[in-house]
This record gives structure tokens, C-alpha cells and sequence, in this order.
């Protein structure tokens, strides 16, 4: 009976619960990092930092180029039932952030979307050298994956829309910009949550496996917001698809997706400073 006694108080876990969760007791011994430096000249001749550039080029290559392959894809089929359909193209894009997440977390961590990188720069988490950097390799991985579809398949590309982003029929610009709001909200903070030091070290008894959170937030935000954007919370997916399918209105898509991010981006930061 007192074995069942000691379960019953302590849970099925057996932990004992000495505070609340998210108390000062319980951070004691998480010491908050120093703020990244604004400008790390040290970093341009260490082979990590093009190391790490080199694996964001590479994984936003391989996102665009199974992605935009789903889309088409789904484009050519007669029916949505005779293909993956949305369901689908949700998978493809949030199964290749899970993977690519979880390949390039210890290199470059893992950002594949200039927006979680100009989020995590906003917070002080990487210099504005390696952010710039990020971001420049990300868009031009995209390009260069959205290049190689079409270089594959040149005809198909063109008559299937190519991936790229557009406001669908029946909704209007400001539709499409409340989704992606809310869409970019809903990836950015998973992205916080799920590598947030301080919560590790705060619940050290519960794993959490990153990319898993991140690839399923990335999954659920694409079956609301294809219908209504075609999803463009990536503005290196976004700017990819664009240049290489439409290159007259590439930087007006561009830069609608892009002003809403930023917007997002540094009210983001904010809050989750205030947390």
C-alpha cells in the first residue's frame, strides 16, 4: 500500500512537483545567454560560419525542389482526388522542414526560411553578419532549386504555374494578408518555443525533438492558407518560385510577403522579450 501511496503523490511519472512550473525557483540554474553581437567581424574567417551558410543553400535547394515538384504535380492531375491533393502538398512542406531541420540543427540550426532568421536576429540570437549571410544563401538555394524543376521540366513548369504564390479567386489582398499574418505568427512561434534554452533547461524530464513541432506547425499552416495564398510564409520560397516562373511580377509578390513578415517579425521579438 505504500507503494501505491508514493505513486499516487508523486504521479505516474514520479516527479515530484516541488513548484510551480515557470517559477524563479526553477530558473535558478538557467543563466540567460549574452545578446549576440550586432556585427562579428571574427566570423567571416571561420570555416563554420560558411559551413553553416552552405547547409542553408543546400536544404532551402532541396525544400523548393520537392515542394514545387508536389505542386505541379497536383496541378496536372484532372482531379484533386486523382493526386495527393492539399493534403498532400501540406506533407511535402512540412515533412522537408521536419528533415531538413532535423539535418542541419547542429550546423546552422537549421533556419531554411529568412523569416525565422530575421525573427531569431531581432531577438539577439545571431549577429546581423551571420543573419545577412543566412538569408542570402536561403533565397539563393531557392532560386536555384525552383531553377532545376524547371530546367527539368520547362513546359510543364510554365503550363502548371510553377509553385508560385498568388491571391486565389475569391479573396482579396487583404485576405491573403490577414492568413499570412496568422500563418507566420503560428510557424515563428514554434520556431521560439521549441528551442527556447530556457525551457529546456526548465523541463530537463521532457524531450523535445525541435523539427517535429516545427515541420507540424509548418503542416498545419499550409492546409489553412492554400486555399486562399498558396502558403507564402517562406519569402525565399516565395521569392524562388517567383523569379524562375514570373519574373514581371516577381518582386511585387516579393515584397507584399516580405512587409508582412518584418511587420510580424519585430512584433514577435518583442513579445517574446517580454516573456
Amino acid at each position: 500500500m505504500e507503494g501505491k501511496e508514493e505513486d499516487v503523490r508523486l504521479g505516474a511519472n514520479k516527479f515530484a512537483e516541488r513548484q510551480p512550473l515557470g517559477t524563479a525557483a526553477q530558473d535558478r540554474d538557467y543563466k540567460e545567454p549574452p545578446p549576440a553581437p550586432l556585427f562579428e567581424a571574427g566570423e567571416l574567417t571561420s570555416w563554420s560560419f560558411y559551413r553553416a551558410g552552405i547547409a542553408e543553400f543546400m536544404a532551402t535547394f532541396l525544400f523548393l525542389y520537392i515542394s514545387i515538384l508536389t505542386v505541379m504535380g497536383v496541378n496536372r492531375a484532372p482531379t484533386k482526388c486523382a493526386s495527393v491533393g492539399i493534403q498532400g502538398i501540406a506533407w511535402a512542406f512540412g515533412g522537408m522542414i521536419f528533415a531538413l531541420v532535423y539535418c542541419t540543427a547542429g550546423i546552422s540550426g537549421g533556419h531554411i526560411n529568412p523569416a525565422v532568421t530575421f525573427g531569431l536576429f531581432l531577438a539577439r540570437k545571431l549577429s546581423l553578419t551571420r543573419a545577412v549571410f543566412y538569408m542570402v544563401m536561403q533565397c539563393l538555394g531557392a532560386i536555384c532549386g525552383a531553377g532545376v524543376v524547371k530546367g527539368f521540366e520547362p513546359t510543364p513548369y510554365q503550363l502548371l504555374g510553377g509553385g508560385a504564390n498568388v491571391v486565389n479567386h475569391g479573396y482579396t489582398k487583404g485576405d491573403g494578408l490577414g492568413a499570412e499574418i496568422v500563418g507566420t505568427f503560428v510557424l515563428v512561434y514554434t520556431v521560439f518555443s521549441a528551442t527556447d534554452a530556457k525551457r529546456s533547461a526548465r523541463d530537463s524530464h521532457v524531450p523535445i525533438l525541435a523539427p517535429l513541432p516545427i515541420g507540424f506547425a509548418v503542416f498545419l499552416v499550409h492546409l489553412a492558407t492554400i486555399p486562399i495564398t498558396g502558403t507564402g510564409i517562406n519569402p525565399a520560397r516565395s521569392l524562388g518560385a517567383a523569379i524562375i516562373y514570373n519574373r514581371a511580377h516577381a518582386w511585387h509578390d516579393h515584397i507584399y510577403t516580405t512587409c508582412t513578415i518584418l511587420q510580424l517579425r519585430y512584433k514577435l521579438a518583442k513579445i517574446w522579450t517580454w516573456i
